[in-house]
């Protein structure tokens, strides 16, 4: 699994850890589901950032932790160049919204930036959590994959 990260806004800094994580859950989901040959791009940005995409892109006012972008949702005609890879799409996730989040749930930064790149992961692989039925299913996705990390709720 290819992981591409980069910043935006490129001032943006955080721990080399942070990166280390999404990278470790990213190719983790791969490995699980079968797209070892994927990439993925993953922006780990502010709540600023976050919150023109959400409004732009959903309609929803607001920054939120974590947005996807799949690439093979969409009707856009496939390129023949004899590769092999598949690109899945792109993970946004406001590193801002991860701290405060993870002080509100009383657990780690690490713990919650695996869980933000998992939830991402899985909708870019065409989980939802809409009904109730695909949301049960998508929690116990997230748990499996949590559980193959090594990281629980600390």
């Amino acid at each position: 699994m290819e992981v591409i990260i980069s910043n935006y806004p490129e001032e943006l800094t955080f721990p080399e850890e942070y990166v280390e994580n999404v990278k470790a859950a990213a190719e983790m989901v791969g490995k699980l589901y079968g797209v070892e040959n994927g990439e993925v791009s993953v922006t780990l940005t502010n709540n600023e950032y976050i919150h023109t995409l959400n409004k732009q892109y959903r309609g929803i006012d607001r920054p939120t932790d974590v947005l996807s972008f799949a690439l093979n949702e969409s009707e856009e005609p496939e390129i023949d160049g004899g590769m092999d890879v598949n690109v899945l799409g792109d993970l946004i996730i406001s590193v801002e919204r991860a701290e405060e989040q993870a002080a509100d749930f009383g657990h780690s930064v690490r713990r919650e930036m695996a869980f933000l790149t998992v939830h991402g992961m899985l909708h870019l692989l065409g989980y939802d959590h809409m009904e109730d039925e695909e949301r049960e299913e998508m929690e116990a996705e997230q748990r499996f994959v949590m559980e193959k990390l090594g990281i629980s709720r600390d």
